[in-house]
């Protein structure tokens, strides 16, 4: 996991975005275990309050599943509708902001493409 400590952007908020990065590239797979939250706060070397927070927004978006005896395990709500709709969302105020700043539309399909290959190039490497 890397959390930047220095960075605006909220620890759990980093915490949650390394687990579904993970997720994307294969490294976590579906019926994995996190470690509990006493343990990742140990490893990272933050608060438990701040782990649980991760977990809870995971379980919220449909990433993981809270069980008393395992804790959160991977278990994707594949609701594509849903996803759809929350990616939306999110590209929106991305290329608002892309927009603002003058980027172009072929440099945002440049972008997304890209993406789309680190991705793919990471689980042939894997």
């Amino acid at each position: 996991m890397k959390i930047d400590f220095n960075s605006d952007e909220a620890i759990y908020i980093q915490l949650r975005n390394q687990i579904i990065m993970g997720i994307a590239t294969d490294m976590i797979r579906e019926g994995d275990t996190l470690p509990s939250v006493r343990q990742m706060a140990d490893y990272i070397g933050i608060n438990m309050h701040t782990v649980n927070k991760a977990y809870s927004v995971l379980r919220q978006e449909g990433f993981v599943k809270l069980d008393r005896r395992k804790g959160a395990v991977i278990a994707l709500d594949v609701d594509k509708g849903r996803v759809m709709e929350e990616m939306k969302e999110e590209i929106a105020v991305a290329v608002a902001k892309g927009i603002c700043k003058g980027v172009k539309r072929e440099e945002v399909h440049g972008l997304v493409d890209e993406i789309y290959e680190l991705f793919a190039n990471w689980e042939e490497s894997v």
